[in-house]
């Protein structure tokens, strides 16, 4: 057994992240993503009030994208779990992102833009979750019919070149495709 599996104490808080890809009727998919954290032990508030266990934070974000340039044609959010209810004001902050593709700089404009003061903390990590996993469920639905015999090389240079280290440049994987 680990050394940090011995060290864990009684659970306090829990985050889930759930993000899932459907086929959009119009075309191209709709990435839904929900965040849920949960206090799990009772606490103590900035004001001195004791509070219960219960779900702090649950936010959704839903966007539009179509490939090949995964271009975000819509995007919207919902809040049904705030701890302050000026949180919701924070809701339309994300609108800034129709438009954009998510490609390489995506991260680090989009912390740019909705960073901070700017928008939301948990709807930005949402939304920089959202990156990986859009491009991840635009092939899924893209693979779903026989793929051309090669990829066009700048389609893998955006894509897969360097995204990881079995996708580098020198690696033997990106040679043999590209």
């Amino acid at each position: 057994m680990s050394e940090l599996i011995q060290q864990m104490g009684d659970k306090v808080h829990n985050r889930n992240v759930e993000i899932s890809t459907f086929e959009c009727k119009q075309g191209g998919i709709i990435v839904q993503a929900e965040l849920k954290d949960n206090r799990l032990q009772s606490y103590y508030k900035f004001n001195g009030e004791k509070s219960a266990p219960h779900l702090v934070h649950h936010m959704i974000i839903r966007m539009h994208v179509e490939g090949p340039g995964l271009t975000i044609k819509a995007i919207e959010a919902e809040m049904p779990g705030i701890p302050r209810t000026d949180c919701i004001e924070t809701q339309k902050s994300l609108d800034i992102v129709k438009g954009m593709s998510i490609a390489p700089g995506f991260t680090a404009k989009i912390k740019q833009i909705l960073g901070g003061a700017n928008g939301c903390s948990h709807l930005t990590t949402l939304l920089l979750a959202m990156g990986p996993a859009a491009v991840q469920g635009y092939w899924a639905h893209f693979a779903r019919k026989p793929l051309p015999e090669k990829l066009p090389a700048d389609t893998m240079n955006q894509y897969l070149i360097d995204t990881c280290w079995v996708w580098r440049k020198e690696g033997k994987l990106a040679k043999e495709f590209l």
